[in-house]
């Protein structure tokens, strides 16, 4: 079976990690029976340096036009790069929002999983820590205050700015099935996540949320404030199994989970319409200041791979072998220097994508 790929390499260190994401890739296609064909596409600086925009009508229709999407990395130094002086709509991550809201990829689904190797990695106690914690963050991602009304004005000589937070419930309803879905496939628990007690916003998020869980019995639904979350996760992140959530407090939420598994590098995320399709990407940043010297980390690109070929492209024996990979390379005591520790062997970018390669 052959599918088509739309490739973002991005900017920063995006196109070396993506490169070892297609390496991964093809190895597995090798051994478990499937072609990719791969549509390289220019987004964010990369497309500015061209195009003169972060994103252009050709790129979002030919990621229409393929099965899945993987990318890299989107921005670059916002105080030297000459991207940031641009109109804010004009800069690398406006990209990024456009091409959310266009492919209508509303649920970010992004996994924090302490892996046994890497525990001396964690920030976390051993006694907090325990036997480890496996999580997934279900992030609202086209709509919130990122997405509402703003304007900055100014008033008796005084300056101004104002941001919508707004949500109508088909918005929420749908990005609570898309939770309560992937929760039935787990460990059957929603942790809901809002700021009831302030937000009219975050009062219709709990009643559409709660409407949505009596359609799932066998599912455990809490509530909990956004800010106890933020504690909890450091306090007692295993306690969690699905926490679902909006916009903004998704990404202060994920980012903050995908630290407490101890790098950011090692974290996959995937954001879904309501069909199968999806955009693949990992959770960290651009960081260009190490672009090019081949010491990133590709490890959360591989599993953002892993997880194209599991949601979009139904080819879970794959994505698992690819899994197991990234695994057992840790377990042969390799890692990159985000990830390194007395006693492994350092090793960078290109030659981490060679090792999981080799033992697909």
């Amino acid at each position: 079976m052959n599918y088509k790929i739309a490739v973002i390499p991005g900017d920063g260190i995006g196109p070396e990690i993506v490169a070892e994401a297609q390496k991964v890739l093809d190895a597995a296609g090798r051994k478990y029976g499937f072609s990719l064909e791969y549509q390289e596409l220019l987004m964010g600086g990369a497309s500015i340096d061209v195009n003169g925009v972060p994103l252009t009508e050709e790129t979002i229709q030919a990621a229409k036009d393929s099965d899945a999407v993987l990318m890299g990395s989107i921005g670059g130094d916002a105080k030297t790069s000459p991207w940031y002086q641009l109109a804010p709509e004009l800069r690398p991550e406006a990209g990024l929002l456009k091409i959310r809201k266009e492919l209508n990829l509303f649920a970010n689904v992004r996994p924090a999983y302490l892996y046994e190797e890497l525990k001396a990695a964690c920030p976390l106690r051993d006694e907090i820590i325990g036997d480890g914690f496996d999580m997934v963050i279900m992030r609202e991602l086209t709509g919130g205050l990122y997405f509402g009304q703003r304007h900055t004005t100014e008033e008796n000589g005084v300056r101004k700015a104002v941001d919508t937070l707004s949500y109508d419930e088909k918005e929420i309803r749908r990005i609570a099935i898309k939770g309560f879905e992937i929760a039935r496939k787990r460990r059957k628990k929603v942790t809901s996540v809002d700021k009831a007690n302030v937000l009219d916003s975050s009062r219709l998020w709990r009643n559409v949320v709660e409407e949505v869980a009596k359609e799932y019995p066998d599912v455990t639904l809490e509530h909990m404030l956004v800010d106890n979350c933020a504690m909890q996760l450091v306090r007692d992140p295993k306690q969690f199994d699905v926490i679902l959530t909006e916009n903004m407090f998704g990404d202060i939420l994920s980012d903050e989970a995908s630290m407490v598994t101890g790098s950011i590098g090692m974290l996959s995320s995937a954001s879904l319409n309501e069909t199968k399709f999806g955009l693949y990407e990992p959770s960290h940043g651009s960081a260009p200041d190490i672009a090019g010297k081949n010491i990133a980390n590709p490890i959360a690109t591989v599993l953002s791979a892993a997880m194209m070929l599991r949601y979009s492209l139904d080819l879970d024996d794959a994505a698992a072998g690819i899994e197991a990979a990234v695994k057992q390379v840790l377990a042969d005591g390799y890692r990159t220097g985000d990830i390194f520790s007395e006693g492994c062997k350092k090793v960078g970018t290109v030659e981490m994508g060679d090792l999981i390669a080799a033992r697909i």
